[in-house]
């Protein structure tokens, strides 16, 4: 049994990947800081589902509420709690608020990153994943996105605060040893899904017989991936850290199977039975053409592989969401 400190613990992956680690016999410290980027009441629901989780599995669960960027908060709850293991999940998110305000995401998500490799570092822990985006690939030309292509390019503060994680992330584990994978997430859906992103907006709105934001032609592609696949990958890639051998290396955790936007809202009409209303507006800046993961690196090092096709998925998340 390990004890693994879980950061943006409340958040949509951060609770499914709490409940995750409980049903797989760990003890868990959830820590979020309930912030108001979106309604934090929902967050709280979330942190009481894996509460019920805990329950039912006989799992050991602390709840702390606290920032990264507060680093006597992160040294007293490192003190008081023995941690085998990080997965750092806790960051602002989002390519457009980006845009609005960098300093915020610059603060959070490289700041407090620093901060929390830090504080690992002075006690010893060893063993760290790192949530990335696959918004650090901007406009890549060549598809599928691959591990190995330039990602020096961002087109967002978002994008780029994630790369500079990456590379924070490597500098600590080539000093210090801290073995890390980075794991760039493709577009992750499914139930508990954040309030603005774009599937949860468009049920929501669908439901309530509004239009929904329709940017673009319809054309952009999105390789969404569901979210048990990015929670399997999540998890493999902890226990690949969990070795006296020297390890770092990026992932991309994706359903390399990209999807139109045209095709999502159809799809999603199909799944609710129920027409959508398009308010059309153009492509905002930050946005990228398409995104496709190369996920074969990730199957052969962590036998990880997608296996939710996109209707299933949003069969599942309209049930929860009704």
């Amino acid at each position: 049994m390990s004890v693994i400190l879980v950061t943006g613990g409340a958040g949509f992956i951060g609770s499914h990947v709490c409940e995750a680690l409980l049903k797989a016999g760990d003890s868990v410290i959830s820590l979020d800081s309930y912030n108001d980027f979106y309604d934090p009441q929902l967050k709280r629901s979330n942190t009481e589902a894996v509460m019920r989780t805990s329950e039912q599995y006989a799992g050991t669960c602390w709840i702390e509420e606290g920032d990264i960027r507060d680093g006597e908060f992160l040294n007293r709850l490192f003190a008081r709690y023995q941690i085998d293991s990080v997965i750092h999940l806790a960051a602002y998110a989002g390519v457009r608020p980006s845009i609005e305000n960098p300093e915020l995401y610059v603060d959070v998500n490289i700041v407090g990153t620093t901060t929390l490799l830090e504080v690992m570092r002075a006690y010893g822990v060893k063993r760290h994943v790192f949530a990335s985006s696959s918004s650090v690939y901007g406009n890549n030309h060549k598809v599928p996105f691959n591990e190995s292509d330039p990602v020096d390019k961002a087109i967002s503060p978002y994008a780029a605060t994630k790369k500079a994680g990456e590379v924070l992330c490597y500098t600590y584990h080539h000093l210090y040893g801290i073995n890390t994978a980075c794991l760039r997430f493709f577009t992750v859906y499914g139930p508990r899904q954040r309030p603005d992103l774009a599937i949860s907006k468009f049920m929501r709105l669908i439901e309530q017989g509004k239009p929904i934001p329709f940017y673009g032609d319809g054309l952009t592609e999105r390789d969404y991936t569901y979210i048990d696949d990015i929670v399997k990958g999540v998890l493999r890639a902890l226990r690949w850290t969990e070795t006296t051998e020297s390890r770092y290396d990026i992932f991309n955790l994706g359903n390399s199977s990209p999807v139109s936007l045209n095709t999502l809202v159809e799809t999603i009409e199909s799944v609710m039975g129920k027409k959508a209303e398009r308010e059309l507006y153009p492509l905002p800046p930050g946005d990228v053409n398409r995104t496709y993961a190369d996920t074969r690196h990730a199957n052969a090092v962590l036998d990880y592989d997608a296996a939710t096709v996109l209707r299933d998925g949003l069969k599942r998340q309209w049930e929860r969401y009704k």
